[in-house]
């Protein structure tokens, strides 16, 4: 990925977050040690405002939580990191240490309480991320090159990137991860490590896999991120029913972008535009043609019938292992099975276009398929066609026309309560709404007719 120069903002007094500033200002009275830390550093330097604000210091655990009247332990003493609750937010209070070897992976075998910042510094995971602000003197400290890095536009591992990736194989997604947000490159040697070290991203657990995907995915930078996870190998081992997309043909007359990983591409772009991205509308975009591999046939030309049911049962799958919750995996599920019916809604009859567009889930399938278009051919006539009618339902001063019959009316008329209710009621609809029906009487008749007692 190209990046451009970028111009560092200085840090003023005023641009701190005034609880990050008493926190730091409550452990300097004490005479402690208090410095802003990594990505709240990294983000004042560009000018962007902090999503969270972490701070070290040389106190220990215990003198800090006798210092503030809210903390919780999120750490544990070996590690020393407390967060301190104030006012409505949580701040990261670490002590400065020094680790050892990770033999696991993940851990450090051994931890060193410091009081050098500039050992702390050299710890953390990319020179971006490895500048400290002393909130005492105000001295910006870098002994990574984290502002010449933040300059160039580049990700660089501090130190051996083998060695850095190895302490914690997350640190693989997170380079692409700041590299998609910032639109920064990665330093060739960081990135050839990645290449090398692909497969062991499969040791780190799904939860934290799937945060990482998620802020590709909504932080503005998922079309090149994702290119960057296929290209580095790091997609075939947490997706590979994403990354089986590349190379698959389409189409041309329904698909002048070409094959489906482009297609998918260009919808992550679209979502990179967004202001605040939809999480499940993004993973719809990832996940709503896994299944055309699967299905793809060869005839008068190339099709891929079903690849909506099996993309959406691929995509149950995926979302259980990635620890998902049962609603986002609902969502996920339900966007990708009923991506395909917009095709037929010039043709559905009203009631059943009305229940359709009053899905719960309509305002993100909508979005799905505006998305779906623009990625290929660009045609947004049934995207219009069902705004519209969404906007004319919206604007009808009228209630909403009460049911002619209900489940009790089903019982009175003999029939045994079960699922099949809500098809008949659903039909009875449908009828009513389309004028065959008109009163009660007359739903009950057709309903005795359409669907006999056994």
């Amino acid at each position: 990925m190209a990046s451009s120069p970028q111009v560092l903002s200085p840090i003023l007094p005023g641009s701190i977050d005034a609880g990050a500033a008493e926190i730091g200002a409550v452990l300097l009275a004490q005479g402690h040690q208090a410095l802003l830390a990594g990505g709240c550093v990294r983000d004042l330097l560009l000018g962007r405002e902090p999503k969270d604000w972490d701070l070290v210091t040389d106190a220990s655990s215990e003198q800090v939580s006798g210092l503030f009247p809210r903390t919780i332990d999120a750490g544990g003493e070996r590690f020393g990191i407390l967060r301190v609750l104030h006012e409505d937010r949580a701040y990261e209070v670490a002590r400065l240490r020094r680790d050892g070897d990770y033999t696991d992976g993940r851990h450090p075998d051994t931890i060193q309480f410091t009081h050098d910042p500039r050992q702390d510094a050299s710890r953390r995971d990319f020179t971006v991320n490895g500048l400290l602000l002393d909130l005492g003197s105000q001295e910006l400290i870098d002994v990574v090159g984290g502002q010449r890095d933040l300059r160039d536009g580049v990700i660089r591992a501090i130190g051996d990137p083998t060695r850095r990736f190895g302490e914690d194989h997350l640190r693989l997604l997170r380079a692409v991860r700041f590299a998609a947000r910032f639109q920064f490159r990665i330093e060739p040697e960081t990135w050839q490590a990645i290449l090398d070290g692909a497969e062991h991203i499969r040791s780190i657990s799904a939860e934290r896999i799937r945060d990482e995907l998620n802020l590709i995915l909504t932080e503005h930078g998922a079309a090149p991120g994702f290119q960057m996870l296929l290209d580095s190998g790091l997609l075939h081992s947490i997706l590979p029913e994403v990354a089986a997309l590349d190379g698959i043909h389409q189409p041309p007359e329904h698909h002048p972008e070409g094959d489906v990983w482009r297609h998918v591409g260009l919808m992550l772009a679209e979502v990179d535009r967004l202001s605040e991205p939809d999480l499940a509308v993004a993973w719809g975009v990832l996940l709503h043609d896994i299944g055309k591999p699967g299905t793809l046939t060869i005839s008068d030309r190339i099709r891929f019938h079903g690849h909506d049911v099996l993309g959406a049962q691929m995509a149950d799958q995926v979302a259980r292992r990635l620890r998902m919750s049962n609603d986002m995996r609902r969502r996920i599920v339900e966007l990708i099975r009923h991506h395909m019916r917009f095709r037929d809604t010039p043709q559905m009859r009203t009631g059943k276009l009305n229940r359709f567009l009053r899905e719960p889930y309509f305002d993100q399938l909508l979005e799905l398929h505006r998305l779906d278009c623009i990625g290929c051919h660009g045609k947004l006539d049934l995207y219009d066609f069902c705004r519209q009618r969404v906007d004319e339902m919206a604007s009808q001063t009228q209630e909403m026309v009460p049911r002619l019959i209900d489940g009790d009316d089903l019982i009175a008329l003999g029939y045994e309560p079960g699922p099949h209710f809500a098809r008949i009621l659903a039909w009875v609809e449908d009828e009513h709404a389309d004028g065959r029906i008109v009163d009660k009487a007359s739903a009950e008749e057709a309903v005795s007719r359409q669907f006999p007692r056994s």
